[in-house]
C-alpha cells in the first residue's frame, strides 16, 4: 500500500526499437499485482474505526463494518516526489459531530481488511478515537514553500501522521521493522526518546502488543523534571526508528518530533 499505480497511466502500443527504448526508460515495467489498489478506487473510499487493532489482509465476518464507525472518506492522496505515498487525507466530521474537515492520515496507520465470503468486499480500518481526530490539525493544501513547511509541522502534532525519520549515527545501525517487532520491553523500556536533531524528546514507559503478540504502540513520557509532572502519550511503533550499537547493546530511539509538539498529543488514559 505504500505506492500506488498512477490513474493517469498512459497505455502506448510500441514496437520494435520504440518498445525497446521505452522499456528500457522505466515504460512498461510495472504491471498490476494480486492486493495492490489503484488511486481512483481509493478516492472516495470510506474508513472506519474498529477499537480492536486489525492486520492488513485480515478476514472479517459477513457485515463486520456495522459494528465499526464511518469516520469519513478519503478526499486525496499525498505524494512525495519519490512516489511513496506520504498520507491521505481524510474527510472528517460527521463521526465529531462538527463541519467537514480535511485531516492527513499515515499509510502505516490504514489496515486492508477483507469480507469473508464472494463479495470479496474491501474496508479501510484504523483504530484510532475521537479525542485524536478532534485534535488533529486540518490539513492545509496551500503548498507554498515556507507555508508547506509550516503546515508539516502542525500535522506532527497528530499521533496519525508522523513518519519514521531516517537519521544516520556514526557507530550505530538500523534496526530492520522485523527485528524491531523481535524487541522486548526489556530491551527500550525506559530508553529516551530522541528528535531528529539528537534532543532528548522523552521516555519510553511501555509497549502495547497487539493480539498477534507485536509491539503495536508505544507510551512515551514527555515534560516534567525528575519524573514529576510528566504526560504519557500514545504513538504507534512504526513512527520511532530504532539504531543500536556496532559493538554493543545500545539502542537509540528516534522520533520526527519535538517534546513540544508530543505534548500536545492527547494524554494517554490506558
Amino acid at each position: 500500500m505504500k505506492r500506488f499505480l498512477s490513474t493517469t497511466a498512459v497505455l502506448l502500443t510500441l514496437s520494435g526499437a520504440a518498445y525497446a527504448d521505452a522499456h528500457s526508460s522505466g515504460f512498461g515495467d510495472v504491471t498490476a499485482e494480486t492486493g495492490d489498489m489503484f488511486a481512483s478506487n481509493l478516492i472516495g473510499m470510506r474508513i472506519y474505526n474498529s477499537e480492536n487493532q486489525m492486520e492488513n489482509d485480515a478476514m472479517v465476518a459477513d457485515g463486520a463494518e456495522q459494528e465499526w464507525d464511518d469516520i469519513g472518506e478519503i478526499n486525496d492522496i499525498l505524494i512525495s516526489t519519490d512516489g511513496d505515498v506520504r498520507a491521505v487525507i481524510l474527510g472528517v466530521g460527521g463521526f465529531l459531530g462538527i463541519g467537514e474537515h480535511d485531516v492527513s492520515v499515515s499509510m502505516d496507520t490504514i489496515k486492508v481488511v477483507r469480507e469473508e465470503g464472494d463479495s470479496n468486499d474491501t474496508f479501510l480500518v484504523v483504530t484510532t478515537s475521537k479525542e485524536v481526530l478532534e485534535n488533529a490539525p486540518k490539513f492545509e493544501r496551500n503548498m507554498d514553500a515556507e507555508q508547506t513547511e509550516a503546515s508539516d509541522m502542525d500535522h506532527n502534532n497528530s499521533m496519525l501522521v508522523l513518519v519514521r525519520p531516517q537519521v544516520k549515527r556514526e557507530g550505530y545501525a538500523e534496526v530492520e521493522t522485523a527485528k524491531m517487532q523481535e524487541m522486548t520491553a526489556e530491551d527500550i523500556q525506559g530508553s529516551y526518546v530522541y528528535g531528529a536533531k539528537d534532543e532528548t524528546v522523552g521516555e519510553i514507559d511501555r509497549l502495547i502488543m497487539a493480539d498477534n503478540g507485536k509491539v503495536d504502540r508505544v507510551v512515551i513520557n514527555v515534560g516534567g523534571f525528575l519524573g514529576l509532572g510528566e504526560k504519557p502519550v500514545e504513538v504507534t511503533f512504526d513512527e520511532l526508528q530504532v539504531l543500536k550499537s556496532i559493538d554493543g547493546d545500545d539502542f537509540r530511539i528516534y522520533i520526527d518530533s519535538t517534546e513540544e509538539k508530543l505534548e500536545a498529543l492527547p494524554e494517554y488514559q490506558g
